[in-house]
């Protein structure tokens, strides 16, 4: 899928969000190889760094005292605390993409969607969709990175999140095939004006 030929994009704020396990990270990872011009956001987490990760590739692995310090510095666009941990998008690097021309695309979650919006009107929110909830719980289980008690909290707020997806997003993709959901995204990406 990574192979075909590469597409430019015009600067827009565009936003993924979606329960765990739905793929969002393997659709971003693909939008960045596909699309010209795409700066693909980094969160910082106070969560810790699991063992297949790496620093400033999924995460900013930062404390919590730094995560505050830039809060107080209001160096975040956008900040929430899931699961027991504080995650944010940096306000800085996502200035610098902008300023650059590109279009940026963040993976995060419902209440981060909306408040990007309230700073980026324009932005293209999408939230993407399991085929089914059962399908969901396989896809959590089966990548093997969350503990028993850590997919529990996942499933429990995957449905609050799709009812808030439902709300409050004008584009839904229902990622039942991954190369259909790619391609969908890629197109709301470069329908311009909505």
């Amino acid at each position: 899928m990574s192979n075909q030929e590469h597409n430019p994009v015009e600067q827009q704020v565009i936003v993924i969000s979606g329960p765990s396990g739905v793929g969002k990270s393997t659709i971003c990872g693909e939008l960045v190889q596909r699309l010209d011009n795409i700066y693909l956001s980094v969160s910082a987490t106070t969560r810790e760094k699991k063992d297949s990760e790496q620093q400033d590739r999924e995460y900013h692995f930062i404390s919590t005292e730094e995560f505050e310090r830039q809060i107080e510095a209001d160096n975040f666009i956008e900040y929430a605390k899931v699961f027991g941990n504080l995650y944010g998008t940096p306000k800085d690097k996502l200035a610098q993409a902008l300023d650059q021309g590109k279009t940026v695309v963040l993976e995060i979650d419902v209440q981060g969607a909306l408040q990007v919006k309230k700073l980026y009107p324009e932005a293209k929110l999408i939230f993407i969709f399991p085929p089914k909830q059962t399908e969901l719980q396989n896809r959590i289980n089966g990548r093997g990175r969350d503990d028993e008690k850590d997919i529990e909290k996942r499933l429990a707020g995957a449905g609050i999140e799709m009812a808030a997806g439902w709300q409050h997003y004008k584009h839904i993709v229902i990622n039942d095939n991954l190369t259909h959901a790619v391609e969908e995204v890629i197109q709301i990406i470069k329908k311009s004006g909505e």
